[in-house]
């Protein structure tokens, strides 16, 4: 089995302003800024073999190339407890359409549609037993944060491998928007827990990786 999820990467000066917003919220683990993304889709394990379908389906996408902007700084919560902060997205539809499009793709692929209302957000940090006063100061202070517009030009299928101490991510390939990025080097990631978003990752390359689809 294999465990994989679809995001879009963003340019260095942006993850640089995201990291800025963060701070000021005791027992939050902020996200290091190399490794802010947003998450389209998040596919879970499926079998290896699989990699062909699913890469064949991606690769075929005809999305135009398009620019978003990020705006405002809200938090997830579950049972009552603040578990992360994060900085949302302007009302897109080209982003709207090619989260739909990557969805569609991996239903023809032969994945299940994922019937959870799409949020596109970037994830700032962690939350575990932070006070929600504090929460509450961080997100009004915020409020107006506004970054853009940025440009989007592709997407990225990883993998998530758990290991004892967390686990790895490997970028198995780039889509650009208009086909696949020919002859994209593969990276990997290092990261605590989600394969939906990292915590504390470290992006090291891995040449001659055989992680790909093949």
């Amino acid at each position: 089995m294999i465990r994989l999820f679809i995001a879009l990467d963003l340019p260095d000066d942006v993850k640089q302003r995201l990291a800025g917003l963060g701070g000021g919220v005791p027992g939050a683990r902020w996200i290091p800024p190399e490794n802010l993304h947003l998450t389209l889709r998040f596919i879970g394990e499926v079998e290896e073999d699989r990699l062909d379908d699913l890469d064949g389906a991606l690769g075929r996408l005809m999305v135009a190339p398009f620019a978003l902007t990020l705006a405002g700084v809200d938090r997830f919560e579950t049972a009552g407890k603040v578990r992360a902060l994060w900085v949302g997205v302007a009302r897109s539809e080209p982003l709207t359409l090619l989260q739909s499009k990557v969805d569609s793709a991996l239903v023809r692929a032969g994945l299940p549609r994922d019937e959870r209302r799409f949020t596109p957000h970037v994830t700032l940090a962690r939350l575990k037993d932070a006070p929600s006063q504090r929460v509450g100061r961080f997100i009004q202070q915020r409020s107006l944060f506004r970054c853009g517009p940025v440009p989007i030009d592709r997407f990225h299928l990883f993998e998530s491998q758990t290991k004892r101490n967390g686990a790895i991510y490997h970028r198995l390939k780039a889509y650009g928007l208009e086909g696949v990025e020919p002859g994209n080097s593969q990276d990997r990631v290092e990261a605590t827990e989600d394969g939906r978003d990292t915590d504390w990752p470290v992006m090291v390359d891995t040449p001659g990786s055989d992680r790909r689809p093949r």
